[in-house]
């Protein structure tokens, strides 16, 4: 999932026009790359600071979109009707949620099995 935003942010940047606009088109680029690392390390590690860097990958980008939505952002406002802003919004959402489920799962994954402790 983090991967796929990644994803989305360069395709805006590079095929929307996204690139253009100053101070948020470096920003998309940089998140863009942000995104594909983060999403392989989530996969190749499989721990639970991975889930939460993930998680909170997907967060801040949900801040910023809202963030730039409300109030504008780097002099920049951006709306609900641009392209892939559902999508992207709902993408996020989900890996808060899938990544914040994988880090309890780590987590009670690596507690002691106290069923085998009995005498």
């Amino acid at each position: 999932m983090v991967i796929w935003l990644g994803y989305i942010h360069f395709h805006l940047w590079q095929s929307v026009g996204y690139r253009r606009i100053p101070t948020i088109g470096p920003l998309f680029l940089v998140q863009s790359v942000a995104g594909v690392v983060i999403g392989l390390v989530v996969m190749a590690t499989r721990r639970v600071w991975a889930a939460l860097l993930g998680a909170g990958f997907a967060v801040a980008t949900l801040a910023g979109f809202l963030i730039s939505v409300a109030y504008g952002l780097f002099d920049f406002k951006d709306s609900w009707s641009a392209p892939y802003a559902h999508l992207a919004f709902e993408i996020e959402i989900v890996s808060i949620v899938v990544l914040a489920l994988a880090g309890v799962l780590c987590v009670v994954g690596s507690l002691p099995d106290r069923m085998s402790a009995r005498p």
